[in-house]
């Protein structure tokens, strides 16, 4: 699996396994657990999932997929905003790792800003860093200024990562966000990579995918994942939506789909605000 290499040295892999809108409906449940499963044997070792998913539900569906192998992954999730003070992340990091059934997170992120002051959730970060319930910590949904004052804070430059929306039709990121965090070696891990399918009915995607003899998904998917400093966390709930996703690393685009894409889905002119799903 190609990596990329985070702030501390480890390698973070390019393609992972999303788990928005899992642990959802319970009749869904043996599927998705497959998937995860599924995606572990072909190699797929990151896994993100968050305590807002399911209410807590897609937690516990990682934690039944990795019973018996959590070495193999590579595990993410998050904190929401009005969790994240000194205490309350702390308490919501141990309510995370027992509905995971593990003793620690890989890499934990603030899914977004909210009212509590980043210096404090920095702290309680640490704080979980040090007593080995976190390995790293990064944020979510952050823009350039977000950022600048998150490096501002006292543990803030131990930030991991940026998790943010980027795909064809979500492109400002391009402008600035990508810019800062390629300059300081941070790696930007991109949710909804297909926009949750909204992408896959326009014909200039479908025309290129049908040449390659490709899916429209596929193509969505190769695009971000040619992205310098980016990985993709694309959701599959079945096992052959994994394979369709792993198929999608292999894909490099020409030169000549690259200027076809860019000229259906240009890329920004200039700073654009933060998109969030």
């Amino acid at each position: 699996m190609r990596c990329l290499r985070l702030p501390d040295g480890e390698d973070l892999p390019v393609l992972g396994q999303g788990t928005w809108g899992m642990g959802e409906r319970a009749s869904e449940r043996d599927a998705e657990v497959n998937a995860l499963r599924h995606g572990l044997d072909l190699g797929i070792r990151l896994v993100d999932t968050a305590e807002m998913y399911g209410s807590g539900g897609a937690e516990q569906v990682v934690g039944t997929a990795l019973s018996g192998r959590r070495d193999e992954a590579f595990v993410v999730s998050k904190v929401f905003p009005h969790n994240a003070d000194r205490a309350g992340a702390v308490a919501a990091c141990e309510r995370s790792l027992r509905r995971l059934g593990t003793d620690r997170l890989d890499l934990y992120l603030l899914h977004w800003r909210g009212s509590v002051p980043l210096e404090e959730t920095m702290e309680a970060f640490e704080e979980l860093r040090r007593s080995g319930k976190v390995r790293y910590f990064g944020v979510s949904n952050f823009d350039p200024e977000d950022m600048d004052e998150l490096f501002a804070t006292s543990a803030g430059p131990g930030a991991q990562t940026d998790q943010v929306l980027y795909n064809l039709t979500r492109r400002g990121p391009e402008f600035d966000l990508l810019p800062w965090c390629r300059r300081r070696g941070l790696p930007v891990m991109a949710y909804s990579p297909i926009e949750q399918g909204r992408v896959l009915d326009d014909p200039v995607l479908g025309r290129l995918a049908a040449r390659r003899g490709a899916t429209p998904a596929q193509v969505a998917l190769a695009w971000v994942l040619s992205r310098d400093g980016v990985c993709a966390i694309p959701k599959a709930a079945t096992v052959e939506h994994v394979e369709r996703n792993l198929s999608a690393l292999d894909m490099v685009l020409s030169e000549e789909e690259l200027v076809e894409l860019d000229e259906r889905f240009p890329p920004p002119e200039g700073p654009k605000p933060l998109e969030i799903l």
